[in-house]
């Protein structure tokens, strides 16, 4: 317990000194009109207050990342305290943070062109391609997953509880928040949902000290406690764990709340803080997950080997984190944590689904210099994307979705070294991205390597490789900087309201 309580602490810390610092190092004016004011156009770019742009901040870029992904990187052992600290102090909320407030100083861009603007063409063609497959496909996925989820909740509804009546819905509803004006459906239903994830996640921390069982400490960090993973430690709990630490799926989703913000002094709380608060959450459940399995009744000779049981219900069906999600909620909640438990597993998904194509829209819309203005013109954008999407539902996403992870942190490595060459380019302590540019760097290319999924190579070799990748990145990016190859600032951040 003493290792949960002072991991929590450090992240709570993390946000006021290191956030502090961050803003700092970056150099936010509140004297700077924001791109909700110089580019209104009432449906991308519009004014909201600052509460309501962290809520949905926080539910874009959580969704049930920090639920599902530290329930399963606590199998690992307490390694996922650490990771989950680390990470979101010194990657994550840096990676959130920097990446929002880039996109602010550049009219709200979108990932792929600020990549472009920072890394050269071949990059920002690279990032469009990248970018818009992962938002389709993360879109596609969180429209089947809640559509089974409901369809077993009201099988006994007929042809209104079937799967394919709910994924008609869900769709009609990304259809509606792709469409609509980012105020007027996602701007009042997010944050009724980002306050029950809130909500349930002080309900499971309440638990989580209240209830039977018992925590492991950090000094049991540095083992494998993992009782099937094929993977090491390293890098597989940075694949487990993304949302909660370090994601670039944030980074594509951190420009529509740049469209929004009334004020850069808000860059802070909204984006660092909102990653900040998935750290605690993701946090929350990794504690909550052992401890609860600590108490059960079911095989394992471990906390370990119980969770992993429970997960897979014996060993009867593949991993499943909803299956804890509710067992705890219910267990420690009562009838409230059934319902928290639905928006937990049901909602949330659905939220991430909506953004993700929004994102898809604006990503489009930015590499085409197409307005959204009129609503024929964003019908012109979405129906090809929701055409593809509905053509991937009839794929099996069993082996292609084993990728997402891998591509997921892929995007925080493009991210994190364009933030670099942004400091760097600015003159500022560029050392801040740069180390977790290189350790992400290692991550990504050694679990490709290593990954059943990938290469499947012998450990040393996987580590050898990802560590020959790393020194490639660092050496080129040192000879980038030797020879000051400073690229001037785009030449559409010319007026007033962007970069200076």
């Amino acid at each position: 317990m003493t290792s949960f309580v002072i991991a929590l602490l450090c992240l709570l810390t993390g946000y006021f000194i290191y956030g502090s610092f961050i803003e700092r190092t970056f150099g936010s004016d509140p004297n700077r009109q924001t791109p909700c004011y110089t580019s209104n156009d009432g449906v991308d770019y519009t004014p909201m207050a600052t509460w309501k742009v962290f809520l949905i901040q926080f539910l874009n870029i959580a969704g049930t990342g920090p639920i599902f992904g530290a329930i399963q990187g606590i199998l690992f052992g307490p390694a996922a305290y650490l990771w989950i600290v680390l990470g979101c102090i010194f990657g994550g909320a840096c990676h959130d943070y920097l990446s929002g407030m880039i996109s602010i100083r550049r009219n709200g861009e979108s990932l792929p062109e600020i990549v472009g603007d920072e890394l050269g063409k071949n990059f920002r063609v690279i990032m469009r391609v990248i970018s818009m497959v992962l938002m389709i496909l993360v879109g596609t996925v969180f429209a089947t997953t809640p559509a089974g989820l409901l369809s077993s909740m009201t099988s006994s509804w007929g042809a209104f509880g079937n799967i394919t009546f709910w994924t008609i819905v869900i769709f009609c509803y990304y259809i509606l928040a792709t469409l609509l004006p980012i105020d007027k459906l996602i701007g009042k239903i997010y944050p009724v949902f980002g306050l029950a994830l809130l909500i349930m996640a002080a309900g499971v921390l309440y638990g989580v000290f209240a209830s039977e069982g018992s925590l492991p400490e950090i000094t049991e960090a540095f083992s494998n406690h993992h009782p099937s993973s094929t993977i090491p430690i390293f890098p597989g709990i940075c694949i487990t764990i993304a949302c909660g630490a370090v994601s670039g799926f944030h980074a594509t989703q951190s420009p529509m709340m740049a469209r929004c913000m009334k004020n850069e002094k808000y860059g802070r709380p909204v984006f660092y803080g909102a990653m900040i608060t998935e750290g605690i959450v993701a946090l929350i459940w990794a504690a909550a997950a052992i401890k609860f399995a600590d108490s059960l009744s079911v095989a394992g000779a471990t906390p370990y080997e119980k969770l992993l049981n429970a997960l897979t219900e014996n060993g009867a069906h593949g991993v499943n984190p909803a299956i804890i999600v509710n067992a705890i909620c219910h267990s420690w909640l009562g009838s409230i944590g059934a319902v928290l438990a639905i928006l937990g597993v049901v909602a949330a998904p659905i939220t991430s689904g909506d953004t993700a194509f929004r994102s898809a829209r604006l990503i489009a819309a930015d590499f085409m210099r197409f307005p959204q203005d009129k609503i024929y013109r964003r019908l012109l954008l979405c129906a090809p994307i929701f055409a593809i999407a509905i053509v991937l539902m009839f794929v099996d996403f069993s082996i292609i979705w084993r990728y997402f992870a891998w591509t997921n942190q892929t995007l925080s490595v493009f991210t994190l070294w364009t933030i670099t060459v942004y400091l760097a380019r600015k003159k500022k302590l560029f050392i801040l991205t740069l180390i977790p540019a290189l350790f992400m760097t290692m991550v990504c290319s050694t679990y490709i390597v290593i990954a059943p999924e990938g290469l499947h190579l012998q450990e040393t070799t996987s580590y050898c490789i990802g560590g020959l990748v790393t020194i490639v990145c660092l050496a080129s990016f040192i000879r980038w900087y030797n020879k000051g190859r400073y690229p001037d600032a785009p030449k559409s951040l010319d007026s007033q309201h962007y970069e200076e």
